[in-house]
């Protein structure tokens, strides 16, 4: 694996190319993605079965064939081993308790002089989750994205997914029977995305689309957003890593193979302030590269997008992972909050060296649908807020118009309003 240290003269160039690890051509995509949207909205089901046939290779005979069943779900949690069976409904009660905390409240002010304002709080009527089933299928990003939309009170859900031959994952099928899910249709990709923004004869408008994709589903997502609301653009995985010399090379190198496994886009960066902890970590990489089930992936991720910085301090090392801001973020250090307050910028931040990121992944509770490529900047994880909106609540009493409405008339004024002034200034007058 490689290693680059922050004293070496091309350390800034080396660090460049790794800011740039999510640089996508979307351009690329965009005119065939459009394309895509296009043949939706003007032909709905006709386009949707097309699109099947040719990505997903197989041959939708009437709209009936698009909707996965509800005792198609119930068949499949039935027959899954019961040790699984626990671990999805341990995974949904965590990841459920933890969003409940989320919920954002309505309130109600009230002013002396007689104002009332106020925040309402509802959830959307309508989203829309997309699931991938391409490489893989994963169960667990379905119970994240629904999740969070049952404890914001959305009355439909509707789930979205490819499947490849028609083929759909038993795995997916008993979390969706799980969360209640009775609208799941089989289609992917940016189909599948412009279905739920415009609607189809089958699958209904939404208000909102979250879940993962590749870079024609993430697209899609940028091109439907006003359309709809989405959650995040999000691009391949990704790990920052932060340690010093008490850390152990063999859970930093597993740690760092978690992410490298899922594709050959993902990205795995470790910083450390130990030059030996650096070359132990590559060497166990190595190792562990030699037994893994997807080592052909993860090793053109680690060779191509994965890195090992050598800094001067923990500080220097803080500093480089907030310009990284990694989707996942592992403290493995001595004490690791003494640098919480240090970290600006992560999806997740995963402290000590007993918490993994498949932790996160699976069973701890916080959403593992979260900002890539330097977006956890300005973006959230996915959260029970993203299944909701807020209206202001505003009710001027007699004494509050007479005593706040001439200055807002000025501001009127000042601006040119002339009928948004007379709209405030016309009940200062009371004999009218």
């Amino acid at each position: 694996m490689k290693i680059i240290s922050t004293q070496s003269d091309s350390f800034k160039k080396e660090f460049d190319e790794i800011l740039a690890r999510a640089k996508t051509d979307i351009k690329g995509v965009s005119s065939i993605v459009t394309q895509i949207i296009t043949e939706i909205i003007e032909e709905k089901n006709s386009a949707l079965k097309r699109h099947i046939q040719k990505f997903d290779k197989w041959e939708v005979k009437s709209d009936e064939e698009l909707l996965i069943s509800k005792e198609d779900m119930k068949k499949a949690y039935e027959n899954i081993d019961e040790n699984l069976k626990s671990a999805l409904h341990t995974a949904y009660d965590r990841i459920k308790a933890y969003h409940e905390k989320q919920l954002p409240k309505s309130w109600i002010d009230f002013e002396k002089n007689g104002t009332i304002l106020g925040q309402k709080v509802t959830a959307v009527d309508k989203a829309g989750l997309y699931i991938p089933g391409g490489k893989a299928a994963y169960p667990s990003s379905l119970l994240m994205n629904a999740i969070p939309a049952i404890v914001a009170g959305v009355e439909e859900i509707v789930v979205c997914t490819p499947t490849p031959n028609n083929e759909v994952n038993e795995l997916l099928l008993a979390a969706c029977h799980i969360c209640n899910i009775s609208k799941a249709f089989k289609v992917g990709g940016a189909s599948a995305i412009a279905a739920m923004a415009y609607g189809t004869q089958t699958i209904p408008k939404v208000d909102v689309i979250t879940g993962p994709g590749n870079i024609f589903v993430a697209t899609a997502k940028k091109l439907v957003f006003g359309e709809v609301n989405i959650d995040m653009i999000a691009g391949p995985s990704e790990i920052g890593i932060l340690s010093d010399s008490t850390a152990k090379p063999k859970y930093l190198a597993i740690d760092l193979l978690s992410q490298a496994e899922h594709d050959e886009m993902a990205s795995s960066i470790m910083i450390t302030i130990d030059e030996n902890i650096a070359k132990q970590t590559s060497i166990e990489v190595e190792n562990y590269l030699k037994t893994l089930s997807r080592s052909e992936i993860a090793r053109k991720s680690i060779d191509e997008r994965g890195a090992i910085i050598v800094a001067s301090s923990m500080d220097e090392a803080c500093e480089l992972m907030n310009e990284i801001a990694p989707e996942h973020l592992e403290v493995m250090t001595t004490n690791p909050f003494d640098l919480l307050s240090k970290i600006k910028h992560a999806g997740a931040i995963f402290l000590g060296e007993n918490t993994p990121e498949p932790i996160g992944d699976y069973i701890a509770g916080p959403n593992h649908t979260l900002p890539t490529g330097s977006t956890a900047k300005f973006y959230s994880p996915l959260n029970v807020e993203n299944f909701m909106k807020k209206s202001s609540i505003i009710n001027f009493s007699s004494q509050a118009i007479d005593e706040l409405g001439e200055a807002c008339a000025i501001l009127a004024d000042t601006e040119g309003l002339t009928a948004h002034a007379e709209s405030v200034r016309v009940r200062l007058k009371k004999d009218n």
